[in-house]
């Protein structure tokens, strides 16, 4: 199982800090895809890619980072310095 963990606004869409999912994504792009299919609130999280920052293993990735049942990925919106 994948974990998921949402933060800030993307766990405000959601409606939950995160989750574990099964599925068939090899990649962090192909688990939102996954995502999307399932709810509205999904769909509404992840509509601007660009607006959201991931984390496989607390590292930082993209999402084409290959992910696998034992990944824990986080979605995030950028920081900003201040």
């Amino acid at each position: 199982m994948t974990e998921i963990l949402y933060f800030a606004w993307v766990r405000e869409r959601i409606g939950i800090p995160g989750e574990r999912v099964t599925g068939t994504a090899a990649t962090v792009a192909e688990l939102v895809a996954e995502l999307r299919q399932r709810e509205p609130r999904y769909e509404a999280a992840f509509a601007d890619l660009s607006a959201i920052r991931v984390a496989v293993d607390q590292e930082l990735a993209t999402f084409e980072t290959r992910i696998s049942d034992s990944s824990e990925v986080a979605f995030f919106p950028p920081m900003t310095g201040g």
